[in-house]
């Protein structure tokens, strides 16, 4: 059962509200995949100059240990995921008032 579509008034306008925040999303976005971008590939030249071997990307590769890509994944994603974090809340705008938090 549909409801009915709502015309003139009463119809919802979701892309029409004022102060959305739209732009703070599109920032903190912006932010997070140039961030990422950056980080993995200063990882992958840390992992070269100590490793003196490419990063591993390709599972298939007969010559992969488990040993190494396990430990680029835990490294890639310890990076990743604690750069995210810190780009999210960098980007996040903190207003504060009458003692609430926008």
């Amino acid at each position: 059962m549909m409801a009915p579509y709502r015309t003139g008034a009463r119809r919802l306008r979701m892309s029409k509200k004022k102060g959305d925040g739209s732009g703070g999303r599109l920032a903190t976005t912006v932010a997070m995949a140039g961030g990422v971008f950056l980080l993995r590939k200063l990882l992958a030249m840390a992992w070269t100059k100590a490793t003196g071997k490419n990063p591993p990307t390709d599972i298939n590769d007969p010559d992969l240990k488990l040993a190494e890509l396990l430990a680029w994944s835990i490294a890639t994603g310890i990076v990743v995921e604690s750069a995210r974090y810190a780009i999210a809340h960098a980007t996040a705008r903190k207003v504060v008032t009458d003692g609430a938090v926008e």
